[in-house]
């Protein structure tokens, strides 16, 4: 059944050709959108849906989650609003927690979470493993992930877990974890920082993925300067995330893995995936976008959902935190938090694949072809997810062309 949605104020479509379209209207036909133009040329549609001049834009593309756990760590938040230092760490309290669980208490919380993303206009979510770091934990981590997650990574290097020898853990890791979990995963993870795995180690995890096809990431420089940038882009990393300590030097190697991207002379570059809520939750700097977007290099906004460090999934609170406090525009942080989180994914182009090994439709863009991901603002611009911070503007969301919310 086709849907069409006109009297569209504000039409946000990431199309380099439309950019942001007035009075629009656009018709979805299955899991697709079939038909992108003025309203008043919009052909006949089985159903008709008034924006009543709404402004509307893609899902929400949250490319960094961690949402396979259980335990709850309010105490550690209280401990650094009293003044204590984030540390990695904290995660070994959630291993723990995630260990003892059941695979229905898991799948509950992760189900419970996912849902509270859609309606707050997520379409495509990522989330990783990492809170298991067993064999047998991680391979069930990651296939109660692919139940509901979009995409799933693996993250046994998430940190070492206490009472573990590094070097063994690491062999594991590298080894008999990594052959396990990988039918099961669509890329690698690894937390290369102080308190996790030093740059000897997250090299050979990233040669590791690669032995085994797997497109990795790398969480870096988020608890001070580090090597974490300079790897994911020797090692052709999706994205590096986190990034609240970057030299000028760190800025332009990920410029320069962009360099004839968009002129399509070139293969694709490392994503800089900044994480708004994390910052604030941890008081750590908050990720220089605005030098980052100004260099030239792709950005994406993400929520990293997580029980320790920012347990958020409100993608609309990470857009405002991005324009509020790091300097980016309306325009370029709802870019980043769609196209910008479907191009960390591999998922902005036709053909990727979810954890449920089905190809998908191009997602982040609203363009003929692509998969019919949208939402409907309560506000006629996406200038009021900043404009009017905390509020919850989603009023309606379709994913794949079926109305969610």
């Amino acid at each position: 059944m086709s849907v069409l949605i006109g009297n569209i104020g504000e039409l946000t479509t990431n199309d380099g050709e439309r950019g942001r379209l007035h009075e629009a209207a656009l018709v979805l036909d299955g899991p697709r959108i079939a038909w992108v133009g003025p309203s008043a040329q919009a052909p006949a549609a089985d159903e008709f849906v008034d924006a009543e001049g709404r402004a509307v834009l893609p899902g929400w593309v949250d490319a960094h989650t961690h949402l396979v756990f259980a335990g709850d760590r309010t105490s550690e938040f209280e401990a650094r609003m009293a003044g204590q230092a984030y540390a990695a760490g904290g995660i070994n309290a959630t291993v723990q927690a995630t260990r003892a669980a059941s695979d229905e208490v898991l799948g509950a919380n992760l189900a419970r979470l996912v849902a509270e993303a859609r309606r707050g206009g997520t379409t495509t979510i990522e989330t990783k493993t990492g809170y298991g770091l067993t064999t047998e934990h991680e391979v069930r981590s990651a296939r109660i992930a692919a139940e509901h997650a979009d995409i799933v990574t693996f993250l046994g290097a998430h940190v070492v877990p206490a009472g573990e020898d590094p070097a063994r853990y690491l062999d594991l890791v590298t080894g008999p974890m990594l052959d396990a979990v990988a039918p099961l995963v669509g890329g690698v993870d690894v937390f290369c920082e102080t308190g996790a795995f030093g740059e000897a180690d997250a090299a050979r995890i990233l040669r590791a993925a690669a032995a085994h096809g797997l497109p990795t990431r790398v969480h870096g420089n988020q608890l001070g300067h580090g090597p974490g940038v300079r790897l994911a882009v020797e090692y052709g990393a999706l994205s590096v995330d986190h990034l609240g300590f970057l030299t000028d030097g760190d800025i332009e190697a990920l410029a320069g893995s962009w360099a004839g991207w968009d002129a399509g002379a070139g293969p694709r570059g490392t994503v800089a995936t900044v994480l708004p809520a994390c910052d604030l939750s941890t008081r750590m700097p908050l990720a220089p976008a605005r030098r980052l977007a100004d260099a030239g290099v792709v950005l994406a906004i993400a929520s990293n959902c997580n029980p320790g460090t920012s347990f958020t999934t409100s993608m609309g609170f990470c857009v405002a935190t991005a324009v509020l406090q790091m300097g980016l525009t309306v325009q370029e942080a709802v870019r980043a938090a769609t196209l910008g989180g479907a191009i960390t994914l591999g998922a902005h182009t036709d053909g990727w694949m979810d954890a449920r090994g089905a190809r998908q439709p191009r997602v982040g863009v609203v363009s003929v072809g692509a998969r019919a991901d949208l939402q409907i603002l309560r506000a006629p611009s996406v200038t009021h997810l900043a404009y009017r911070p905390g509020v919850p503007l989603t009023d309606a969301v379709w994913r794949a062309g079926i109305r969610i919310v």
